[in-house]
C-alpha cells in the first residue's frame, strides 16, 4: 500500500513514518510543510529508504495537493499535520482555523477528486484517514465514564473546536460523496521528539536543566497518556482495518493528574541523573491556570482495540522512563530547537481581548 502521510515530519505523524517503514511493507509519501514543530531529525533514520519519499507542501495549497495525488497516486491518506497546542490556538486562534478546518477541506476535496478517479477496485479500497483528538468531546468530571466513540461532541478551546470542525467535515464528505473516510481520536501522547512546548517535554528538559518545573492551577487536572509508538502501530492497523463511516477512539488505560506525570519525570531523573542540589520535584511551581483549561480527558478504547487487534504495550511507568532517557540522550536536538524557537516561553496566559 502507497500512503500519503500528512505531517509526518511532527511528533505523532514521524513515529507513524517511522513504523510504517520499519515494521511493513507498505510507502509513504510524507506530506509536510515543516513548520515549527516539525524536524527532519525525526525521519533521518528512514528517510533514505527507497520506499519513503518527502514532499514540502502546505496541505492548504489545492494546486500542491493535486499535484501530490497524481504524482504519487496513493492507496490511502493518513492526515495527521495539525496545529495542536491549546496555549498557541488561545494566543492566536486564526492558524487554527486555517490549517485545521481550511487544510482538512482541502485534502478532503482533492483526495474526492483523486478517488472519483479511480477504477472500480481502486475506489473500494482506498480509505481517508483522519487522526483526531478526544479534546473534541469536551471535558470530564471526577466519576464520570469516559470518552467512547458515541460521546456528543463539546469543544472548549480553539484548538478542539478547530479539529471537531475537522472531524465534522471528514464524517461530511463520507455522508455526501461517499468517498471512504473514517476518524480515529485519541487521548494526550508522549514520547520521542516531541516539541519542547508540550508537558512531558518542557517538564523534563527543565528539570535537565535545573529550572522551575511549571504545573497549572493546582496539577490535578488528569489526562490519558499514550505512548506514541503504540499510537503510531494502531494508527497503522486503522488505515489497513478501518471502514468507511467508522470511528476509532484509541487509549491506553493510563490515566494521571498533571501533578502526579510531573513527579514521575522527577523520580525518574532523580534516578538517571541526581541532582546534587537535592530531587528534582523541589522545582515544581504551581502557575496561573490555562484559560478554560478541561479537567478531565479519558478514553474507553474497548471497541478500538476489539476492532484492530491492538493494545497499548506501554504502561505509564515504562513509557515515561523510557522518554526521560531518550531526552538525556539527544540533547543537541532539544537545545538547538529550544534556541530557534523559545519554546520556553509562557503561552495563552490570558485570553485574546482581555485584560492583563
Amino acid at each position: 500500500m502507497r500512503i500519503l502521510v500528512t505531517g509526518g515530519c511532527g511528533f505523532i505523524g514521524s513515529a507513524v513514518v517511522r513504523h510504517i517503514i520499519g515494521g511493513t511493507g507498505h510507502s509513504v509519501v510524507n506530506v509536510d510543510s515543516l513548520t515549527y514543530a516539525a524536524t527532519l531529525e525525526s525521519t533521518a533514520e528512514i528517510s533514505s529508504d527507497p520506499r519513503y519519499v518527502h514532499v514540502r507542501a502546505d496541505i492548504t495549497d489545492g494546486a500542491a495537493m493535486r499535484a501530490v495525488f497524481a504524482a504519487h497516486q496513493p492507496d490511502a491518506v493518513m492526515h495527521l499535520a495539525a496545529e495542536s497546542h491549546v496555549d498557541r490556538s488561545i494566543d492566536g486562534p486564526g492558524v487554527f482555523v486555517q490549517t485545521n478546518v481550511v487544510g482538512t477541506y482541502t485534502l478532503l476535496d482533492t483526495a474526492r477528486e483523486y478517488w472519483s478517479g479511480l477504477d472500480a477496485a481502486g475506489r473500494a479500497a482506498f480509505r481517508f484517514h483522519h487522526v483526531s483528538t478526544d479534546e473534541v468531546f469536551g471535558t470530564l468530571q471526577p466519576g464520570d465514564a469516559p470518552f467512547t466513540e458515541s460521546t456528543p461532541y463539546d469543544p472548549r478551546s480553539p484548538y478542539s473546536a478547530s479539529k471537531a470542525a475537522s472531524d465534522h467535515l471528514v464524517r461530511a464528505w463520507q455522508h455526501t460523496y461517499g468517498l471512504p473516510t473514517f476518524v480515529t481520536n485519541t487521548t494526550n501522547n508522549y514520547g520521542f521528539w516531541h516539541f519542547p512546548e508540550k508537558l512531558i517535554p518542557l517538564v523534563t528538559i527543565n528539570a535537565i536543566g535545573g529550572r522551575a518545573l511549571p504545573v497549572y492551577g493546582d496539577g490535578a487536572n488528569m489526562r490519558d497518556w499514550l505512548f506514541v509508538d503504540d499510537h503510531a502501530e494502531a494508527l497503522v492497523l486503522a488505515v489497513e482495518r478501518g471502514q468507511p463511516g467508522e470511528t476509532y477512539a484509541i487509549g491506553a488505560r493510563q490515566p494521571r493528574s498533571n501533578l502526579d506525570v510531573v513527579r514521575a519525570i522527577c523520580t525518574v531523573l532523580d534516578d538517571l541523573r541526581p541532582d546534587p542540589a537535592g530531587p528534582h520535584a523541589r522545582l515544581i511551581r504551581f502557575v496561573t491556570d490555562r484559560p478554560g483549561h478541561d479537567f478531565r480527558y479519558e478514553i474507553d478504547p474497548s471497541r478500538a482495540e476489539a476492532a484492530l487487534g491492538w493494545r497499548a504495550r506501554h504502561d505509564f511507568e515504562t513509557g515515561i522512563r523510557r522518554t526521560v532517557q531518550w531526552y538525556l540522550d539527544h540533547q543537541d536536538w532539544w537545545t538547538a530547537l529550544q534556541a530557534r524557537h523559545d519554546s520556553n516561553r509562557r503561552l495563552g496566559v490570558t485570553p485574546a481581548g482581555a485584560a492583563a
